[in-house]
């Protein structure tokens, strides 16, 4: 525990690779364990709990994002470390963003905010990009997808924005859950209300996870939700591009 805490080692869930999906460029995605939230659309609740990882020392994942940094350096690309929630291993978190802006790479941290009282300052300078997941715009509905309170994550965005750091905020559309007019106007009043923000990813719920909930015997809410047809997506970036966003 006591490694734990000082960042010696961190609980991984898995490593991936991407193409301006996790931020610009070819990027090493570092999945952590573990997560406050328990969002009922989750395509990965197997990563909910931290001693479900794999430990991995410090040094093992520099090595590990060492091996592929020429590659994503040439790609104007980076590292992203993603969960879970990586705010909920904050010292791991912040040694392994420092490593990679020692050897030179774009970092980028992909959170929900929930936990943003636990990014330090010297964590945030090494730090390029935020993946900001705004999971709801209204309060009752953010309780509602997450078990959790909206107010860390608006509180985290605007020190984002007091920084002046670059964030590319996310919203996913569940039908029936997510997608209603005045959530979906709520989304965009408190984006709109920040300067920082580049884009917002408007992107589809799918049932891709629904196999994993089942194998942890979880109960899984959306067992019938359907996917978001064309129509609705682009209603709820209509909605996003009032607010005068930029929206992908």
């Amino acid at each position: 525990m006591k490694a734990l805490h000082l960042g010696e080692i961190g609980s991984v869930h898995s490593w991936d690779r991407t193409t301006d999906a996790d931020g610009p460029g070819m990027r090493l995605v570092l999945r952590l364990s573990g997560c406050p939230l328990r969002c009922q659309y989750c395509s990965g609740p197997d990563a909910w709990l931290m001693r479900d990882g794999s430990m991995h020392t410090i040094d093992a994942t520099m090595a590990r994002i060492e091996r592929d940094a020429s590659v994503l350096l040439a790609s104007g690309g980076g590292l992203t470390i993603s969960g879970g929630e990586p705010l909920l291993q904050p010292a791991f978190t912040a040694a392994v963003l420092r490593g990679a802006k020692e050897i030179g790479l774009h970092t980028a941290l992909d959170t929900s905010g929930y936990l943003g009282r636990r990014a330090t300052d010297a964590m945030l300078d090494d730090t390029d990009l935020v993946l900001l997941d705004v999971k709801s715009g209204l309060p009752d509905i953010y309780h509602t997808v997450t078990g959790r309170d909206l107010a860390p994550t608006l509180e985290f965005a605007r020190r984002l924005a007091e920084r002046g750091m670059r964030v590319w905020a996310r919203f996913v559309v569940v039908p029936g859950l997510t997608d209603a007019w005045d959530n979906v106007a709520a989304v965009g009043e408190h984006l709109a209300a920040l300067e920082n923000v580049e884009r917002v990813e408007v992107l589809p719920f799918a049932q891709s996870g629904r196999e994993v909930w089942h194998s942890l015997g979880t109960e899984y809410r959306l067992e019938l939700t359907e996917e978001p047809d064309g129509g609705l997506l682009e209603r709820v970036r209509t909605q996003l591009r009032a607010s005068a966003l930029t929206v992908v």
